[in-house]
């Protein structure tokens, strides 16, 4: 698990990538990893409730994981990050 300050220097790279190589609004596509029980997929989908996200899931080939697709149209890289703060608080999720 990652520091609070390695954290903090993810979030920082990525808005700076964000903003230099992508034009908002624009469509996102988040992909995570969470473990195959309904109420961490529950927790992921209340995360994006009050968004129009698109949220597929496929079930790992073991039946132990599931492969979580969000598509979202965001309006700029806080909120691009925003949301994968709120989706890290999902115990056991993998963020990719």
């Amino acid at each position: 698990m990652k520091s609070e300050k390695e954290l903090e220097e993810f979030f920082a790279r990525l808005k700076k990538e964000l903003t230099e190589t992508s034009l908002f609004p624009t469509q996102y596509l988040y992909k995570f990893i969470i473990p195959a029980d309904e109420s961490k997929l529950d927790q992921l989908k209340a995360v994006f409730k009050d968004t129009e996200a698109a949220i597929s899931t496929r079930p790992s080939s073991n039946g132990k994981y599931t492969g979580d697709s969000v598509n979202l149209k965001v309006k700029n890289a806080d909120e691009v990050i925003h949301f994968y703060k709120e989706a890290g608080k999902v115990e056991g999720i993998l963020s990719l």
